[in-house]
């Protein structure tokens, strides 16, 4: 098992940028892979950017477009999401999630692949 907490949410401008991180605590070095999500109201929790903790390897959702980067602390413990020309259509609450005890995610980061969720950070970009 491991534990999730998400900080760095807020609200900014269309244009700006804000930083996300997630710190995890456990047995870490049993997930293969990590990734953040989102989901805003009336919506699916969709993949936003996801990593293989093993070799850094990074998997971006279509929307990203090069906006975001998800970064990994290894020596901390944190997943991080660099978000930069930010939309109000990123509006959301963003997830960080853990894959499952030595398993690795599928090429996509699809949700049933990860089996520990942090409680969200809300992300609010206004026009």
């Amino acid at each position: 098992q491991v534990s999730l907490v998400e900080s760095g949410g807020g609200s900014v401008q269309a244009g700006g940028s804000l930083s996300l991180a997630c710190v995890a605590s456990g047995y870490t070095d049993r997930y293969y892979c990590m990734a953040w999500f989102r989901q805003s109201p009336g919506k699916e929790r969709e993949v936003v950017a996801g990593i293989y903790t093993r070799n850094g390897d990074t998997y971006y959702g279509d929307f990203v477009k090069g906006r975001f980067t998800i970064s990994q602390d290894i020596a901390k413990n944190t997943l991080n999401l660099q978000m930069n020309s930010l939309k109000p259509e990123d509006t959301a609450m963003y997830y960080c999630a853990a894959g499952r005890p030595f398993a690795y995610c599928s090429d996509h980061f699809t949700e049933p692949d990860f089996g520990n969720w942090g409680q969200g950070t809300q992300v609010t970009v206004s026009s």
